[in-house]
């Protein structure tokens, strides 16, 4: 194998790599596009509750604990029970809200592709540091 041969094969796999790691963190972009879906109820770049909890510095808080939210008694006890934001936590909760906590009050069906949810997640985390 020749040495430019070598460097070229290298330079594919880094390439590839970084496609694969940006997929993977998401698209904070794309995730504002996604979240359109959600803004009818959540705000994220402000602290203001709407029909749904504001979801700004969302990861790391105990479910149905943001202040002056009315929360269903099934978002409450979720929360009692451990459930805590995290990506893995909202990623399912995004899926399919009603199967991850009985008894909440959102009426969304929830988002189905995978990288909408990635993007989604992207977008929410800039509002969490």
């Amino acid at each position: 194998m020749t040495y430019r041969v070598v460097l070229l094969i290298g330079a594919s796999i880094v390439a590839v790599s970084s496609f694969n790691a940006r997929a993977q963190e998401g698209d904070a972009t794309a995730g504002a596009t996604v979240f359109k879906k959600c803004a009818t109820c959540h705000t994220a770049d402000s602290d203001t509750n709407k029909v749904g909890p504001s979801l700004n510095k969302l990861f790391g808080r105990k479910a149905g604990t943001h202040p002056n939210f009315a929360y269903s008694t099934g978002m409450k006890a979720a929360g009692d029970g451990g459930l805590v934001w995290d990506e893995a936590a909202l990623r399912d909760y995004l899926h399919n809200p009603k199967a991850k906590v009985k008894g909440t009050k959102m009426a969304f069906v929830g988002v189905k592709d995978e990288q909408e949810i990635t993007n989604l997640i992207a977008y929410l985390k800039q509002y969490s540091q």
